[in-house]
């Protein structure tokens, strides 16, 4: 089965900013809206996630060959499934504060339609260095969008980053941004700037 598609390194740069999951192609917004009110819990639903996504991403460019179009979604559901519990167990047993500030949202990683989407897009069609390669692109782009995000929740509405106090003891801290209209707040920001940011160029281009 022939390699078609963008190379390794045309994926890995698109998934950063060019198709970011979250900021481009609005995949992922569970997570990024549910556990972006302080940096910790973000980062490691970021661990999480790409762990999981590359994982599956390889497993299904290994297979390939072997896929079959009727069961190829029941074959990406159940390899990331997998992947999901390994993730969701070592949380529990080595970090289980964590594991119960995050919930639900861990096992809600098997129908992150971001995952499923680079297995069907890129996994089941492409190589095995170009599938590894667009999952780490699409797992840093999916990092900087939800540190932007809980980035800014956490320094408006506590005054802190990383738990680390940064506006001194006296900020009084916006604490609708630890909120969950905070989270939309951010997000709906984000993506202004963004679109603007597209809009400018266009401008400058023409």
């Amino acid at each position: 089965m022939p390699d078609t598609g963008p190379t390794a390194g045309e994926r890995f740069i698109q998934g950063i900013i060019p198709e970011n999951p979250v900021l481009r192609q609005l995949l992922g917004l569970c997570p990024t809206l549910a556990v972006t009110g302080a940096m910790a819990p973000a980062m490691t639903m970021v661990g999480a996630t790409a762990f999981v996504l590359i994982m599956a991403n390889i497993i299904v460019a290994l297979i390939r060959p072997l896929l079959k179009p009727h069961l190829r979604i029941l074959v990406f559901t159940l390899t990331i499934a997998t992947f999901v519990t390994i993730a969701d167990r070592f949380l529990a047993a080595f970090m289980p504060g964590m594991s119960e500030l995050l919930g639900p949202y861990v096992p809600l990683i098997i129908v992150n339609c971001m995952i499923i989407s680079r297995c069907e897009i890129c996994a089941s069609k492409q190589s095995l260095p170009t599938a590894v390669a667009d999952a780490f692109g699409v797992s840093l782009g999916f990092l900087i969008a939800l540190g932007a995000v809980a980035g800014v929740r956490e320094i408006l509405g506590t005054g802190q980053f990383f738990g680390i106090t940064l506006l001194g003891k006296g900020f009084p801290g916006w604490v609708l941004m630890i909120m969950p209209p905070g989270a939309f707040i951010t997000l709906g920001l984000l993506l202004g700037l963004v679109n603007w940011n597209d809009q400018r160029k266009k401008k400058t281009a023409a």
